[in-house]
């Protein structure tokens, strides 16, 4: 079998790799002899990373050729089918979709997070495309019911983000100073967003407490340069001393530094995700509603969102300090829903493989 996965691939951003990380290594559990073309903006690194085939994103012959020797498309994870990041995104990846059907391939929506879609063209393309796939997989009750707004009339099912089914008790991280910290430490994900509002500065406030209270703060870039500058940015708004990670680190290092800290304070999804997979509670900062939502789905607090000033370092403080004092019933009760979590993501590539095989898979899994 051969399938091709359409996504925000071969961009640097540890989040979208860590989803097409676990769709592999999930389709791989299930069908061992599966390959696997990526479509990719960086197809060299992402056939070294990855050991798959892949193609140009941008050469419609690259694309169209893997799609004609493929069994079906995977369109996914992610947040592929919204306008807020450009107006070409979206006929984009529904291009992608719409090109497999008129090859007659089946497609499958792998665990998507749908939107914002604002605009009148971008809901007619989701609506037109979507109603003529094979199966919808979202990650979240908000993407769904954005589908039905706008008039999708294909069913879909809600599945875990792809990442939450990782196994993260193998990783491991070779960054020197974490190894030799003698005191606890925090990990932090911040990401440029523009605003007025002066949340770096709150975040820099809170962590300057929790350095004097002991504990050692690391940076945690989670898209390469970008972040790593708004790390350093942070970083240079505190009057303590911090750690920036080194932002090329592998995303299996990445996450095995967040799993070894006390308390994750995050921005990116992907850094709340992976300190879930690692059972290590976090605060999340919101600036998209997706943060909101998993936010939710794990039961861990959002101080607030970046945009809004209903919020400041106190607060932060007094919300991180609280999570550190209650950590071990933190980690209990986030254990006790993550792995149901994990287990349910594990059920997706099933799902995608039955899609193209025509019928349901043995799941090898044994429970987590």
């Amino acid at each position: 079998m051969h399938i091709v996965v359409s996504g925000y691939y071969g961009f640097g951003n540890v989040g979208d790799e860590a989803i097409l990380f676990s769709i592999i290594e999930q389709l791989r559990m299930v069908e061992p002899t599966i390959k696997i073309t990526i479509l990719s903006n960086n197809p060299e690194e992402t056939k070294r990373t990855y050991q798959v085939n892949a193609v140009n994103r941008r050469k419609i012959t690259e694309i169209s050729q893997a799609l004609r020797e493929s069994d079906g498309l995977i369109s996914g994870g992610g947040s592929l089918l919204q306008d807020k990041t450009g107006m070409l995104t979206i006929p984009y990846y529904t291009g992608i979709i719409k090109l497999a059907k008129w090859l007659q391939k089946p497609v499958f929506i792998y665990a998507q997070g749908m939107g914002p879609i604002n605009g009148i063209l971008s809901k007619w393309l989701v609506k037109y495309t979507l109603n003529n796939v094979e199966q919808i997989t979202v990650r979240d009750e908000a993407s769904q019911h954005l589908l039905t707004k706008i008039g999708v009339k294909h069913a879909s099912t809600i599945v875990p983000d792809p990442v939450l089914g990782l196994d993260s008790s193998s990783y491991d991280h070779q960054w020197e100073p974490a190894h030799k910290f003698t005191q606890k430490f925090i990990t932090v994900s911040v990401r440029d967003w523009p605003t007025n509002k002066p949340f770096t500065q709150k975040i820099a406030s809170t962590l300057d407490q929790l350095v004097q209270d002991g504990y050692a703060v690391v940076f945690v870039p989670m898209h390469g340069e970008k972040d790593e500058r708004k790390s350093q940015e942070t970083a240079e708004l505190m009057t303590e001393h911090s750690y920036i990670s080194p932002a090329n680190a592998s995303l299996q290092a990445k996450i095995a530094l967040i799993g070894e800290s006390n308390l994750l304070i995050g921005m990116r999804l992907h850094s709340l995700i992976f300190s879930a997979i690692n059972y290590t509670p976090f605060v999340a900062i919101s600036y998209d509603p997706k943060i909101d939502a998993f936010a939710s789905l794990c039961d861990q607090p959002v101080v607030g969102h970046v945009e809004e000033d209903n919020w400041d370092s106190q607060q932060l403080y007094h919300q991180t300090n609280h999570a550190l004092h209650n950590k071990e019933f933190k980690r209990m009760e986030l254990r006790k829903k993550v792995r149901t979590y994990q287990r349910e993501a594990r059920n997706t590539p099933e799902l995608a493989l039955a899609a193209f095989f025509g019928q349901r898979q043995k799941r090898p899994y044994s429970n987590v």
